[in-house]
């Protein structure tokens, strides 16, 4: 979303000229005075407040955590920040505010957070502005949408048929390749054995046509191998992205909390579900049933055995933090817009070909991306002019071992 204007309280109406005109000079002289360093509301406030939408609210009430209105009144910005950073620790020192908290709602600890005061500071002022950003700033929570992505969820309707489709070519390029090679057989049977067709002419029409045929399959389903496009497995649990990533505005490095860090995004442990379901007990499709599942994996200490959807051949590497926190690329580039699933689907092929296309047209974030600070060649080349943009290619993604070794 983008705010025409600053948004600020306003002032009770005075009829005085003197009062207005003192009222405009102390304005001016906050403007021109306050520190240039005011942390103003950015998308990147925006995405940090993220984490805290599956706890908190501004101005929506209680949910597992408390309201955040006016969290800036009643609070100091130095406990804020300590407290934001790591409140077990504020509690374990017996600090009563902190304590009081913790009791109020229900013993439960805010996970610690790996922001810096400045990076704080930024989400109180996103929350003091009522949870928008400020003039220029463009929204990442809105309705933009991932520049490269060009499929949408499969949830809708025409989507679940094509997807459908697609699994049914499958299948029935299965059934064609048995019903070939059966031909096949019959026709050698018949023309070196029982010899019921005189015409011999026949057979080999037969025989080179389903040599044809069996043999563009074969070439079809060899290329396929280790994809799995369009694969719905059933999960243990009827989990739902569109309930919580979709309605719930959930970050997705909340519950993959190790995507920017780890060669794996991370399937989060039935505790990280707890952080709100401890009192989120009922869905509204799923009733207790669902959720009743997270709370019997808690008490007999076993872990929820998810299946994985999307999965690479055993000779790719892949590493979600090179991706996600050098290269920038966003969830959905490659995921597909999981805040309006309920049941994941893989939408993307992932295959080598698709990669690579990537790598040929994708611009590398050269610009404050410290990764790259030693590819001096490459910035004096951009400084110059010589090349307006770095792809991935440029930078070896196309060189095998980068994947493969």
């Amino acid at each position: 979303m983008i705010i025409n204007g600053f948004v600020s309280p306003k002032a009770p109406r005075t009829t005085g000229f003197f009062t207005r005109i003192l009222g405009i000079g102390l304005f001016i002289l906050l403007l021109f005075n306050f520190p240039q360093t005011s942390y103003s509301q950015t998308a990147a406030d925006e995405a940090n407040f993220a984490v805290c939408k599956a706890c908190h609210t501004i101005g929506g009430g209680r949910l597992v955590g408390p309201d955040l209105k006016g969290v800036n009144e009643r609070h100091d910005e130095e406990w804020l920040i300590k407290f934001i950073q790591n409140s077990t620790q504020m509690i374990e020192s017996g600090d009563p505010a902190a304590v009081k908290l913790f009791e109020e709602y229900n013993k439960i600890p805010m996970p610690p957070n790996n922001l810096s005061p400045d990076q704080i500071r930024g989400v109180l002022k996103y929350i003091a502005n009522d949870g928008k950003v400020a003039e220029g700033e463009v929204s990442v929570t809105g309705d933009t949408k991932p520049q490269e992505v060009t499929e949408t969820a499969i949830h809708d309707p025409d989507e679940e048929i094509i997807a459908e489709m697609k699994r049914s070519d499958f299948r029935n390029m299965r059934n064609t390749f048995i019903i070939v090679v059966i031909l096949m057989l019959i026709s050698i049977f018949d023309l070196l054995v029982t010899k019921l067709i005189k015409a011999r002419w026949i057979h080999f029409i037969i025989i080179l046509i389903s040599i044809f045929i069996g043999g563009e399959l074969l070439f079809v389903e060899a290329a396929g191998l280790g994809r799995q496009q369009y694969y719905q497995p059933d999960q243990p649990i009827a989990f739902s992205h569109k309930v919580h990533a979709g309605q719930n505005k959930i970050d997705c490095m909340y519950c993959h909390f190790t995507a920017d860090k780890s060669m794996h995004a991370g399937i989060p442990p039935a505790a990280t579900c707890m952080n709100c379901h401890s009192q989120v007990k009922s869905g509204k499709e799923t009733g207790t049933k669902e959720i009743a599942k997270i709370y019997d994996a808690i008490d007999n200490n076993k872990p929820i055995e998810w299946v994985k959807v999307h999965n690479l051949p055993d000779h790719v590497y892949f590493n979600h933090a090179q991706h996600v926190t050098v290269g920038k690329v966003a969830c959905a580039e490659c995921h597909g817009e999981v805040e309006k699933m309920d049941e994941i689907i893989q939408v993307k092929d992932l295959s080598m070909g698709w990669c690579i296309e990537c790598h040929r047209t994708k611009d590398v974030q050269f610009a404050n991306n410290k990764f790259y600070d030693n590819f001096a060649q490459m910035h004096e080349k951009l400084k110059n002019g010589e090349k307006k943009t770095v792809k991935v290619i440029d930078i070896g993604g196309e060189e095998c071992q980068r994947c493969h070794y």
